[in-house]
């Protein structure tokens, strides 16, 4: 595929064999964005682990400082006395059986399910849809909770779940372009230091075996990550 002249431009500026400090990296996806629309950040890290193992198929939540720049659209599958306590933390859709029978029927306008213990045996016939799609409420990931209030505002202020897929990479928005570089490094540096804490005490040789940092419309960018402290190698 030819490339334009601008696109040649910002290819330039990252040396593909090159390793750059989350501080470096932060500040040139700014510069090598070449869309015109707010394009996600996005962070591609590749773990020493085998996802088929229990105890290596990492999966957990962190929450970002400055948040992901986009606002969720959360549902709360729940029983009705419930329902008040997640409309007041600004749940989007609250209610059971009609969300049930909606996505069952297509419906799925919505970015984040929180659900109560209580409803899971309801919802386990939705999991077929919501499982492929990473929406499937999870004790892990904190969207299966009796607190749905609170679940509701950590997600609003910024909290994100992440999963290792099957090759053992975590991908995952860290912000936007139009933040600024030092959000978008305190905002990935919160994400790799919870990976880090994760690390399993199965997992041999080296953990965080690679890091590549790109917008929507950016080449990638790789992080050695020694450049953040604290990280486990």
């Amino acid at each position: 595929m030819k490339l334009s002249k601008k696109r040649k431009a910002v290819a330039g500026k990252v040396d593909a064999n090159k390793l750059y400090s989350l501080a470096d990296a932060s500040k040139i996806v700014k510069e090598v964005t070449t869309c015109k629309f707010d394009a996600s950040v996005d962070l591609h890290i590749q773990l020493g682990v085998d996802p088929k193992k229990a105890d290596q198929a990492i999966r957990g939540t962190t929450a970002l400082p400055h948040g992901t720049g986009k606002t969720k659209r959360v549902l709360v599958l729940t029983t009705p006395d419930k329902e008040e306590e997640a409309k007041k933390a600004g749940a989007d859709f609250v209610g059971l059986d009609e969300f049930v029978q909606k996505i069952e029927a297509g419906w799925m306008e919505f970015d984040v399910v929180i659900a109560s213990p209580n409803v899971m045996a309801k919802i386990a016939k939705i999991g077929k849809v919501l499982g492929p799609r990473n929406l499937m409420p999870n004790p892990k990931s904190g969207t299966v909770t009796p607190e749905v209030g609170k679940a509701v505002g950590e997600v609003k202020k910024g909290k994100i779940a992440f999963k290792v897929d099957k090759f053992g990479i975590v991908h995952t928005s860290v912000g936007r372009v139009s933040f600024s570089a030092a959000q978008i490094n305190e905002n990935a540096e919160a994400l790799l230091q919870t990976l880090s804490k994760m690390k399993p005490a199965t997992a041999k040789g080296i953990y965080f075996m690679g890091i590549s940092m790109a917008s929507t419309m950016s080449p990638g960018i790789n992080v050695d990550y020694k450049s953040v402290g604290g990280l486990q190698s």
